[in-house]
């Protein structure tokens, strides 16, 4: 998004489903790694963070969920009826339902140049996003509307990747417009 970074790390996700959770994993091959947020919701997106905003269904004006995380498994965690307006924090007690792992320590600081390949991965509970908003229960021909990005905000070598472009002149993911169509199997 916006100009092409200096620095292009390659992200890769795979996602896969049951009627309990959705699993989403991120391996991303990345120098300038970085993580320094403390607490689940703290600003993750600053540092070496892979992204994944959602409707579980069709219809993006029905609201979306953002999870972000950083390289060492730090999350933030909201649902959005509206981009940046009235944003639902997911409680720590909620967010502890998702399960979650990650290759790299939870605080990366100095920052790794070297170049270095991490992973993120965590499991979803279907049933605690039904507490936010209808819910199309992942299934065959099912849709959601889906957007993966990767960022490093505030490293040496910001940059801001997405897999559903977003034509903006400034990095902004709460676009939901933009999300791609995901069809499960």
């Amino acid at each position: 998004m916006g100009k092409k970074p200096d620095h292009f790390p390659k992200a890769e996700v795979k996602i896969a489903c049951d009627n309990k959770a959705i699993g989403v994993m991120f391996q991303v091959e990345d120098r300038y790694v970085r993580a320094t947020a403390v607490g689940h919701q703290d600003n993750v997106f600053k540092d070496s963070c892979v992204e994944f905003f959602f409707t579980p269904g069709p219809d993006v004006s029905k609201g979306y969920f953002n999870l972000e995380m950083n390289c060492g498994g730090t999350m933030l965690f909201h649902f959005q009826r509206q981009p940046r307006k009235d944003r639902i924090v997911i409680p720590d007690s909620e967010c502890s339902r998702i399960t979650r792992a990650h290759s790299l320590p939870r605080i990366v600081d100095p920052e790794i140049e070297e170049p270095v390949t991490w992973t993120v991965a965590y499991s979803i509970p279907i049933s605690l996003l039904g507490r936010y908003c209808q819910v199309i229960p992942p299934a065959p021909q099912v849709v959601w509307r889906v957007n993966f990005y990767k960022c490093a905000d505030d490293t040496s070598h910001p940059h801001w990747l997405t897999w559903s472009p977003v034509d903006l002149p400034d990095p902004d993911f709460h676009h939901p417009q933009s999300f791609g169509f995901l069809q499960f199997e």
